[in-house]
């Protein structure tokens, strides 16, 4: 496997010696000869650099004070700072001419050369590039004397690439003035230009090109599989074995949405509730080309009404008959779980519905085809969903005026987000968030290594200007410090929100609140998850092994709990506990599995865990970039037209307002605002008795405050960086105004982050 020397480094934490054998084994290169004769080189160019040294054939790394690891972020004005990890550390200003070729959103090495002071963030020099993020570029193409040229579409990139030929695009003269995915050959070499070639040639500009086709080739999303992975698929085999499954193909299940099988049973005072995973693991064998291409790309990726999938077309996954590992619950009548089991199976399923499909049963507004034992399932899972809601007192769930998500569960923001008209969405989520709890706590209990899912609470900072916005608004909020904010908190004012008069400012500060969630992460060890109010429980993706990977990793891990699980500490004792069964939980107190082999899975867990949290990073500002360009081609259109909006941010350049019902984003830029000279205090006090930010006119004392609604006109739209200009629309306009200060206030922002990043080095 490819191995970047950000990975390399990662196997020297401390200062022991480490051997390169150890470190092909963690890289899982030890069978690959070429990679492995890559690793030699990369360890000596390492200790060449002073980076590592060497002792007796071994390597740790050489201790440096100042040497600090981050990434880099550049702006369109050249202002670069390494953004390191660790919460609160500082960032760090490199000058271009200490940029040693890195580029924006490279991992970098800096050397701290000089210290802060004040407002001024410290500085220092790029030693080493550990990993580059621009494997693929949009860039457009020109012709040059010395030959093409391309320049990349993000201007936070500002160099230009030579192209070579090859036999995808023989002749380059032909793409020239057009956008193209252009694919790296070489990195900047010393005074040698970066190289690269033609992926793809798409429009003449960004406007032209389809909004998909620009997220792909942008993100390096691979809408194909290679012909060996789909001939694999061609040849697997006709029929697969059934011994040591259940047979469970009498039972009734329907699916619903494309996710797992539902088979729901009323019993005496409760229900016996059964979700069949689709067992992948039983189709796509370890290391065969099928999984190779699925630990690739990691997930699938829902891109609007496109999804670019995890696995080819497997036919046996949609067939009625299939294999499957299926979750048996045991649940009282309020909900309560009181027991369950977990065993391979086979089933057959009797419906596949659509969500809308399922709707439409619940609505009494299906086309009939369907039996009664199939409706009768649909309501039954309605009654069930609701009870599990209720037993979760502290849960909530939002009801945004969006589209649903591609996830069978809670998404990657950790919270549910229920499309309007489509409730059935969010009943089925709560059984499938059911049987990743039911999951997570069958591994944990058998202390097992596994791909535990947590979601940190969102950034106090960042919640504590979304309930200044709140309290402008008229929110009752608690009278407490946002990072002491409790998940039942913020249920009340998730209530409270409700009680707003004007719907669209309902939908605005919870489609804020939701972007404020952080993304899920995987961990070895179970850890709280804040979105489910889940903090002594551990949680688990479980559900959708063809989209997730991480998802068929933990049906494996059952697989081999399965087969090769210790059911008894030793041999001499008679009777063992039931692996399958909760029953089990408290009485196991010996390795389930052999120690080498836990240690080789642990191994192999914690070596796939960083690329699952990246290509969730990656999924999610795919999917982001997407609304975000619909959105700006949506207002481009009405360039010139007038909307109504909240504000929803201040700051010493401008404000922010958010536009109702379209829920777009625009930035009045202060620059525009010619009827007064505008300042911004730190704090002031409003006529209304509350603390706000605000822009204040000096001398009508007129102001835009946080929650104000306003009166915006769409003045310019930049399509491909989904950014849209706005100006405050006023029936006089006075003569003095802020234009002196256009030279020093930037004229576009990507982010509020990336100009607060260089606003003391400009502003002060």
């Amino acid at each position: 496997m490819e191995f970047s020397i950000a990975q390399l480094l990662e196997n020297f934490s401390d200062q022991k010696l480490v051997a390169p054998k150890v470190i092909e084994k963690k890289l899982g290169i030890s069978e690959d000869e070429s990679n492995i004769r890559k690793l030699q080189v990369a360890l000596d160019a390492l200790e060449k650099v002073g980076i590592l040294e060497k002792d007796k054939g071994r390597y740790r790394r050489t201790p440096e004070d100042g040497l600090v690891e981050g990434k880099l972020r550049c702006s369109s004005k050249g202002f670069c700072f390494a953004i390191q990890d660790t919460e609160g550390a500082e960032d760090i200003y490199i000058r271009e001419s200490r940029l040693s070729t890195a580029w924006n959103g490279d991992r970098v090495l800096v050397k701290v050369t000089k210290e802060g002071v004040r407002r001024r963030s410290p500085e220092g020099e790029v030693r080493l590039i550990t990993q580059r993020s621009n494997p693929t570029l949009l860039a457009k193409v020109k012709a040059t004397d010395s030959g093409y040229r391309a320049t990349p579409l993000d201007d936070r990139l500002l160099f230009e690439i030579e192209l070579v030929p090859d036999q995808n695009v023989p002749d380059l003269s032909v793409a020239i003035d057009k956008l193209i995915h252009l694919e790296m050959v070489r990195y900047p070499l010393g005074s040698h230009l970066p190289q690269g070639r033609i992926a793809q040639i798409l429009g003449s500009n960004a406007e032209s090109t389809a909004d998909v086709d620009l997220v792909c080739c942008k993100y390096n999303l691979p809408r194909k599989f290679s012909d060996k992975v789909l001939a694999e698929v061609e040849n697997l085999p006709k029929s697969f074995a059934i011994e040591n499954r259940l047979d469970l193909r009498s039972i009734l299940s329907v699916e619903i949405g494309g996710t797992a099988a539902i088979s729901l049973t009323p019993v005496d005072q409760g229900w016996n509730l059964i979700v069949h995973i689709p067992d992948v693991s039983g189709y796509v064998a370890i290391g065969s080309n099928i999984d190779d291409a699925a630990r690739q790309r990691l997930r699938s990726v829902g891109l609007g009404d496109t999804t670019i999938p995890m696995l080819p077309p497997i036919k046996f996954l949609q067939q009625s008959e299939r294999l499957a590992m299926s979750v048996e619950i045991k649940l009282e009548a309020d909900g309560t779980v009181t027991s369950f089991s977990i065993h391979p199976s086979v089933i057959s399923v009797n419906a596949v519905l659509s969500y809308q499909e399922a709707q439409a049963v619940l609505n009494n507004q299906d086309s009939g085809d369907l039996s009664p034992e199939v409706k009768a399932l649909i309501h039954n899972i309605v009654d069930v969903s609701q009870s599990l809601q209720k037993s979760r007192s502290l849960a909530y769930r939002l009801i945004l005026p969006q589209a649903k998500t591609q996830e069978p569960d809670e998404g990657n923001r950790g919270i549910s987000v229920v499309p309007e008209g489509i409730p059935i969405y969010g009943l089925v989520s709560e059984i499938m968030i059911l049987v990743n709890q039911a999951i997570a706590s069958h591994l944990a209990a058998l202390s097992l290594p596994g791909i535990f899912c947590s979601h940190p609470a969102p950034d106090p900072v960042k919640i504590g200007d979304w309930l200044k916005l709140l309290e402008c608004m008229g929110v009752q909020v608690p009278a407490i410090g946002a990072d002491q904010l409790q998940p039942q908190d913020y249920q009340n004012i998730l209530a409270a929100i409700e009680q707003l008069p004007e719907v669209t400012s309902r939908e605005i500060v919870k489609y804020i609140f939701l972007s404020l969630m952080r993304l899920e992460e995987y961990t070895v060890e179970p850890e709280p998850h804040f979105g489910l109010s889940l903090i002594d429980q551990p949680y688990i993706h479980a559900v959708a092994p063809q989209h997730r990977y991480g998802d068929l990793l933990v049906q494996r891990l059952l697989h081999l709990l399965f087969s090769e699980g210790r059911d008894r500490r030793s041999s001499r004792i008679k009777e063992g506990v039931d692996l399958h069964s909760s029953s089990c939980h408290g009485q196991v107190n010996w390795s389930v599995l052999p120690p080498d082999r836990e240690r080789q899975l642990r191994a192999e867990i914690e070596l796939v865990l960083p690329k699952l949290n990246q290509q969730e990073n990656l999924f999610f500002k795919a999917q982001s970039d997407l609304e975000s360009l619909r959105k700006a081609e949506y207002m481009q259109a009405r360039t010139g037209e007038n909307f109504f909006g909240i504000i929803t941010g201040v700051q010493s350049y401008g404000f922010f307002v958010e536009i109702e019902s379209l829920l777009v984003e625009g930035l009045v830029h202060v620059s525009s605002l010619k009827d007064d000279w505008y300042e911004f205090p730190q704090t002031t006090t409003r006529a209304k008795g509350r603390g706000a930010t605000v822009l204040v006119g000096r001398r009508s004392g007129r102001q835009y405050s946080l929650g104000d609604r306003v009166e915006v006109q769409v003045k310019s739209v930049d399509y491909y960086r989904q950014q849209i200009d706005l100006v405050a629309v006023r029936s006089s306009v006075g003569n003095v105004n802020n234009t002196e200060f256009e030279d020093e206030l930037p004229e576009s922002l990507d982010t509020f982050e990336e100009f607060e990043d260089v606003d003391s080095e400009i502003i002060s």
